[in-house]
């Protein structure tokens, strides 16, 4: 007996002293080093709210309770229920590093994702190596997109890993959070119909709570998302006005403003699936909602996956005036938005991986001005208003533009800087290859990739002071937007007026600059 009490106060002594192993407030967490960065150790699965089944399926996260539990968090959690798109995207065909990681599945099944599972609200924490409590390096907490539908942690593309290892200056964490009917329910028998952004909001508390003990600083976060998690990041800004946690947010195409909330206001949707798959108990909301709660995940998934008829089926972000609003300039106008700084970025022709994929003529695409229409009215104009209703409340904004080609990510060049496209260069994972690609990235590429990094950092270190000192000044109607990757130049200054005009009716946009 004296024996294994000595042998556990030595592992407990030893796990307490190894760069390896943290101690949070939900449990002690070993990690590893990266294989590929021996600068790098991470943390590939720590929970962050208590798994979202049974009668807690749909609902708001519940906290997880104080716990000394050890966890070997060397594996990446599953991805909230999804299904795999039904149809060839771009993605799914070119880019499915950018693409949640479906093991061997099929890329366009529209089956239920085989590595998803609903125990999946959990972070995954990158550091550099050699960091202690004291070291207090700034945090940036990222939230993947997938149009609300899919996403999470386990994406190659978007693991930072390269990124952490050649600063050595900051922490990245990435989380799941539930996505689709999930994620954003919207039933009858809910007090709350977005619960996916209440995920979001307890993964920033307990990373606010724990950060430290990683080497981070709590008081130095910045949130950030691209896509669907740009336009959650931008929905933070509002929602917990008051209580940001955050010291800046950076939104990466998508802000609030974007046309992409449900509007499904009967809540018919929940009720056509539920009638659909057994559970039609019409005029009882309550009743309804228990039998969801019982029906398997896949069954669910794989239903919505595979239907194609009329009504249309939609999931996703809705307006209940508690945490979405219908109306952000009377918000903002009204000081209910966050003091924080922000940055706000698109890809200069956003919409050409998105319209429906050309079935033939790929090699000339789809037709341009369609394309630009698109990347004008969702992408550049809402960001173009946000940066105004920003300016009207006196709020620091920057503002960036991708307009990088490269040949190893780029299988057609009238796709010019396609949606996502940027994501690698953020990461630092350009070195991957489109489908078709025959040559790898090149030194203009890894130098675009290190400028835009550079700039993010100086924007986490000290989002007011940060990036005016390395010349990236607050954004003004026609004042200077940084571009990268322009004609493989890095990073460039161009007028505000080129990109925003068309929005007001100056100028056409041009989105091969």
């Amino acid at each position: 007996m004296k024996s294994f009490i000595l042998w556990a106060g030595i592992f407990g002594l030893t796990a307490a002293r190894s760069p390896l192993t943290v101690q949070t407030d939900t449990g002690v967490f070993t990690g590893l080093q990266n294989d590929d960065y021996s600068g790098v150790r991470e943390f590939r699965n720590i929970p962050f709210a208590q798994p979202p089944v049974g009668e807690l399926r749909f609902k708001p996260p519940q906290r997880l309770p104080k716990s000394t539990k050890h966890y070997y968090s060397t594996r990446f959690p599953p991805s909230c229920p999804q299904f795999v798109s039904n149809k060839p995207t771009f993605f799914n065909l070119f880019t499915p590093y950018l693409d949640a990681n479906n093991g061997n599945q099929n890329h366009s099944t529209g089956f239920s994702l085989q590595t998803g599972s609903e125990d999946c609200l959990s972070l995954a924490i990158w550091t550099p190596y050699d960091v202690s409590p004291k070291s207090k390096l700034p945090v940036i907490f990222f939230m993947t997109g997938g149009g609300f539908k899919t996403g999470g942690i386990d994406e190659p593309g978007q693991i930072p890993a390269p990124w952490v290892n050649r600063t050595q200056e900051h922490i990245v964490v990435t989380i799941n959070y539930r996505v689709n009917i999930f994620g954003y329910p919207n039933a009858a028998g809910l007090d709350n119909p977005n619960p996916a952004l209440l995920d979001q909001r307890m993964a920033l508390e307990w990373v606010h709570e724990n950060i430290g003990n990683f080497g981070g600083n709590p008081k130095a976060i910045t949130m950030w998302g691209q896509s669907a998690g740009a336009i959650s990041t931008d929905y933070h800004n509002y929602a917990f006005w008051d209580k940001p946690i955050v010291q800046g947010s950076f939104s990466q195409s998508g802000t609030a403003v974007k046309s992409v909330t449900s509007t499904d206001f009967a809540q018919s949707n929940f009720t056509f699936v539920a009638k659909n798959l057994g559970c039609d108990f019409p005029n009882d909301a309550t009743a309804e909602l228990q039998c969801m709660q019982q029906v398997s995940m896949d069954q669910i998934e794989n239903y919505i996956g595979q239907y194609s008829g009329s009504p249309g089926l939609t999931f996703g972000p809705i307006v209940d005036n508690v945490y979405l609003f219908s109306d952000y300039p009377a918000r903002a106008a009204a000081g209910k938005i966050s003091p924080r700084p922000a940055i706000f970025s698109d890809a200069a022709n956003n919409d050409a991986d998105l319209v429906t994929w050309p079935s033939s003529n790929v090699s000339a695409g789809p037709y341009q001005p369609t394309v630009n229409a698109g990347t004008l009215k969702d992408w550049v104009c809402p960001t173009a208003n946000t940066s105004l209703i920003r300016t009207a409340a006196n709020l620091t904004t920057y503002r960036y533009q991708y307009a990088g080609q490269w040949a190893n990510q780029n299988p057609y060049k009238w796709l010019g800087a396609y949606h996502s496209s940027d994501l690698v260069m953020n990461f630092g994972t350009y070195y991957y290859n489109v489908t078709n690609a025959t040559v790898g990235p090149s030194a203009a590429e890894a130098k675009t990739s290190q400028v835009m990094q550079d700039h993010i950092l100086a924007f986490m270190k000290d989002p007011v002071k940060g990036p005016p000192a390395i010349g990236w000044h607050p954004y003004h109607y026609g004042g200077d937007v940084l571009r990268f990757g322009e004609e493989g130049i890095p990073m460039k200054n161009v007028s505000g007026y080129a990109i925003d005009g068309p929005c007001f009716g100056n100028g056409t946009y041009n989105p091969f600059p």
